[in-house]
């Protein structure tokens, strides 16, 4: 499991145990509890990598339209990790995990009125209040699991963690595959959506009764910087530094609208609103998200200067637009390139295939993790997907043998990024970890650009997508260690 790089410099670090804090306190069970979270959100995220494949058939939509699927979630992720983070600071872990767990029941339980609606725009809908809810989830107990024992084995929990994750994932879309593919023709064909996100609906609601009667622990992290707290509140940016927030700020609003104006004109044009306000409100939402990033930068700017927690937002970005895009067209892929397998078998393959080397992948790299610094194995899984992704975009049955490998070597880069994005930022860690989480919106933007290039060449030469994000993250892992050093010493 993820073991985090050494920093003998701060003594308050070491101590305690795997589940116990310094201080003595056993926080196993609540833990195992924590666990159920990833689990929920790992089966609910398994499930939406069968849906683009089915909404292209149930409602007779191409596969950049099917992107849409990925992008209501993650948008959801988008504006909702910023008010998640905030949420718990004020409330604390347990709060903000209550208000998760509401808003994915909501969001399940309104499966039941959308297979009546029958519109696209109403399963949309379900998919983007479940995604806020999980965007809480992944918000607080991400951050969560690392302080639930001793600060040396942090990481360690999040990859344990994160690996019953990964058995939510396999679970997702074989139980979901069986009530979605199994629908109906013609008005029946979304028929089989309502029985799963029921039963997700219900779970929940156990959940949530679990939660509100069990104690959860409002930790806090060490903070491993080598500033004194008042230091830290007081440090201001210069006014050469605002320019260059400013400056790299537009840079990012510029590179991000390129990809999202096109998404913002499908749902445009799907909710049939007028032509008319569509370019106020395109350049209007712009502005606003312009004016709340540099603000939010220039008033944490302690937090934002430290590059190995910046390039870590970046970095997640495009872990997150490489997975989903893998794992969004992996049915399309399969069919695409062996036309004697049915979508069911399709989908089975992602949960029992895909998503089992996944897991098993998180196991495995554990074990390597817990002997190499996590930042050179995140370098080498990275540049092991590059080449890989090179032989999906040669197609065949050896690229549909790449495309398995690619699931066993994404398998660590999530929680070990998310540990390396957050390490050492003390007081910010759950404004922190909200922003990383944030940076998940990766994955609305590489949905709909795969299906586009698929639909306008074929989707071998779509794989181009996430073969980019690979050879960054290589990049990010093979100078995090500088990055860090900097960091801690100033």
């Amino acid at each position: 499991m993820i073991a985090p790089v050494s920093n003998s410099s701060s003594g308050a670090k070491s101590g305690g145990g795997l589940f116990r804090t310094i201080d003595g306190q056993n926080l196993f069970i609540t833990f195992v509890l924590v666990t159920t979270l990833f689990l929920l959100w790992g089966f609910c995220n398994g499930m939406i990598d069968i849906l683009n494949k089915h909404f292209q058939d149930s409602l007779h939509i191409n596969k950049e339209q099917s992107g849409l699927v990925q992008s209501a979630n993650y948008l959801a992720y988008f504006l909702m990790a910023i008010p998640a983070g905030l949420m718990a600071r004020k409330f604390g872990y347990k709060g903000g995990i209550l208000v998760g767990l509401s808003l994915i029941a909501a969001g399940a339980f309104w499966f039941i009125p959308a297979v009546h609606i029958g519109a696209y725009w109403a399963f949309l809908l379900g998919l983007f209040v479940i995604a806020t809810g999980m965007t809480c989830l992944e918000t607080i107990a991400n951050p969560y699991t690392t302080v639930l024992g001793g600060p040396d084995h942090g990481a360690t929990r999040i990859n344990i963690a994160q690996t019953i994750n990964g058995g939510g994932w396999i679970l997702g879309p074989v139980v979901g595959g069986q009530f979605v593919f199994a629908g109906g023709e013609g008005a029946n064909a979304n028929a089989g959506l309502s029985t799963p996100y029921m039963g997700i609906g219900v779970f929940v609601a156990i959940l949530l009764i679990i939660f509100a009667v069990s104690k959860v622990p409002d930790l806090h992290a060490e903070d491993e910087s080598q500033k004194s707290a008042g230091q830290k509140s007081s440090l201001k940016p210069t006014s050469g530094q605002l320019a260059g927030i400013g400056l790299t700020l537009a840079i990012i609003c510029g590179l991000l609208y390129f990809f999202i104006a096109p998404i913002l004109g499908l749902i445009w044009a799907l909710l049939s609103l007028p032509d008319a306000l569509f370019q106020p409100v395109k350049f209007g939402l712009l502005i606003v998200a312009y004016v709340a990033a540099f603000l939010l930068v220039s008033k944490n700017w302690d937090m934002f200067r430290r590059k190995h927690f910046t390039f870590g937002i970046g970095t997640q970005f495009l872990y997150v637009a490489a997975q989903t895009g893998i794992f969004s067209f992996f049915v399309n892929y399969v069919l695409e390139n062996d036309p004697g397998v049915t979508k069911l078998q399709a989908s089975s393959w992602l949960g029992f295939f895909g998503f089992g080397l996944f897991m098993l992948g998180r196991l495995c790299g554990s074990a390597v993790i817990s002997q190499c610094k996590p930042q050179l194995v995140l370098a080498a899984y990275a540049a092991i997907n590059v080449v890989l992704t090179v032989v999906c975009m040669g197609g065949g049955k050896t690229g549909l043998y790449a495309l398995f490998g690619t699931f066993f070597f994404m398998s660590v880069m999530f929680p070990t990024i998310f540990a390396l994005g957050i390490r050492g930022l003390g007081e910010y860690t759950k404004l922190g970890a909200s922003m990383i989480v944030m940076s998940i919106v990766g994955g609305a933007i590489a949905a709909p650009f795969m299906g586009h290039i698929a639909d306008t060449h074929s989707m071998r030469v779509g794989f181009v997508v996430p073969l980019v994000c690979f050879v960054l993250i290589a990049l990010y892992g093979l100078v995090w260690q500088k990055l860090e050093s900097k960091d801690s010493q100033s």
